[in-house]
């Protein structure tokens, strides 16, 4: 028997596991940030017209976006049997129509215009009007969905809704988060680039509590700074990121975390990552603020601008180093800096020869300015840092303070065969497309090349008498 009375969806965290007004927020800080943000703050207060503005400055691609898989198995159930499925959204009328129309959805849909917000009780009025009471089925996934959910003949309760409990006639439906796809946000594999901090440490040979301490809590500092980044990054790449084949399961891509939990999680984390900085140090929280900001930039805009994205790579890789100075307050040879930059000149380069040689198609990376004809010049340039690098450390090995620090200074060029070795090693494997799609993880993970990183340290050691300080001979 054919069933007439239709199924009404709600869309933000019911057919779709985002919400249209964030994505079209984001998408627009992403194209145009300073006339976004100028939109938001001036229609803060009037969400109708908000929704209205920010539909009108983005064109988001609705096809893209994770539906629940619940609620989608209930469409194609509900359509079998012959009903009409409608979207009844708070989010702006232009978005849910193409939405429906992306879909195969019914061309009936209700939604925000530019005066009313459709929301709540003005969302349950309309659909009595249409249907009658008790004339449909409805789906929502809030609290402020109970004002229609009184009124429809069943209720569909996508996630956890307490207030949803005591309802007669309901169907309980999985959705939702959870805590473990918000730790996957945060990306705490990438925390292992904190190391970096470590590393004037270990060049002043200052091995102490009192010096590894504050290093300790810098890395922490850091590690809450850069999670914060990574959710910006992620909401700023939406689209980009459902386009990439590994990428799409990103928590905030994907619909498993909501952005607005995105959003509140990486404004906590921004200010528990400053607040530790100051507790350190002023010059460490000026550090922390300044990585901040360029971070921040490159989200926005110069991870999108050739050969500039891998200098500003490089450079945030370098303030690490500086900051673990700052933690620690010793001092940094301008040889190390020098030579930490063009390490990451190289390694930035094989970040881009990893996504190009791994990418399905011809067309330039999603959000990026690189194509596959630009990998001989990324190989070469790659090189260069490369050349760059170990030019430095030679003449870091003849210098009067590589001299004063390792006595048996010529076991420095020694070291630079593990180095050299490590660094062409990582050329190729990203050339090949044989690494991870982050260089500095992949290093981490890679026992060879740990093994080449242990062995130069080593040589380090033995070079500045270390080994025979801690073990006698």
């Amino acid at each position: 028997m054919r069933q007439t009375r239709p199924l009404v969806l709600d869309v933000d965290g019911t057919f779709l596991k985002t919400d249209l007004l964030f994505e079209a927020f984001w998408a627009g800080l992403g194209r145009a940030p300073l006339p976004t943000l100028k939109t938001a703050l001036r229609h803060i207060t009037h969400p109708a017209r908000l929704k209205a503005e920010l539909a009108a400055q983005v064109d988001l691609r609705l096809d893209l976006m994770p539906v629940t898989p619940a609620v989608a198995q209930a469409v194609s159930q509900a359509q079998e049997a012959g009903r009409e499925v409608v979207l009844a959204s708070a989010s702006n009328e232009g978005q849910v129509r193409a939405l429906a129309a992306a879909h195969g959805l019914s061309g009936q849909v209700f939604a925000s215009d530019g005066d009313t917000n459709l929301k709540g009780e003005a969302k349950a009025q309309a659909l009595i009007a249409a249907y009658g009471e008790r004339g449909f089925d409805y789906a929502g996934n809030e609290a402020a969905d109970l004002a229609i959910w009184h009124h429809a003949e069943r209720a569909l309760v996508v996630g956890h809704v307490p207030q949803a409990t005591s309802l007669p006639r309901r169907d309980m439906l999985e959705g939702g988060w959870s805590w473990r796809a918000l730790l996957k946000a945060l990306r705490p594999h990438q925390w292992v680039k904190n190391v970096l901090l470590v590393l004037p440490l270990i060049a002043a040979h200052r091995f102490d509590l009192d010096t590894l301490l504050p290093i300790v809590l810098g890395m922490i500092a850091f590690s809450f700074a850069a999670s914060s980044i990574y959710i910006v990054n992620d909401l700023l790449d939406l689209e980009a990121d459902r386009l990439h084949p590994t990428k799409c399961r990103r928590p905030f891509a994907a619909g498993t975390v909501p952005i607005r939990i995105g959003m509140a999680t990486g404004l906590g984390l921004a200010l528990a990552s400053l607040a530790l900085a100051g507790a350190l140090n002023l010059g460490f929280f000026g550090i922390v603020l300044l990585y901040m900001l360029t971070s921040l930039a490159y989200s926005l805009k110069l991870k999108r601008m050739r050969w500039v994205d891998i200098a500003t790579l490089a450079t945030l890789y370098t303030i690490r180093v500086v900051a673990g100075a700052a933690a620690g307050e010793v001092d940094v040879s301008i040889y190390m800096l020098i030579f930490i930059f063009p390490v990451f000149i190289a390694l930035g380069c094989v970040k881009r020869l990893t996504e190009l040689t791994l990418a399905t198609s011809d067309a330039r990376l999603p959000g990026r300015g690189y194509g596959r004809a630009d990998r001989g010049d990324l190989l070469n340039v790659a090189g260069l840092g490369v050349f760059g690098a170990l030019l430095v450390f030679f003449l870091y090995s003849v210098s009067p303070q590589a001299v004063m620090l390792y006595p048996d200074h010529w076991l420095l060029w020694v070291a630079m065969i593990p180095l050299g070795w490590w660094l062409i090693r990582m050329v190729v494997l990203g050339w090949f497309g044989k690494q991870d799609y982050d260089p500095i993880v992949f290093a981490m993970r890679d026992k060879f090349g740990l093994g080449l990183i242990m062995i130069m340290l080593s040589l380090m050691f033995w070079a500045a008498g270390l080994w025979a300080q801690w073990f006698g001979g």
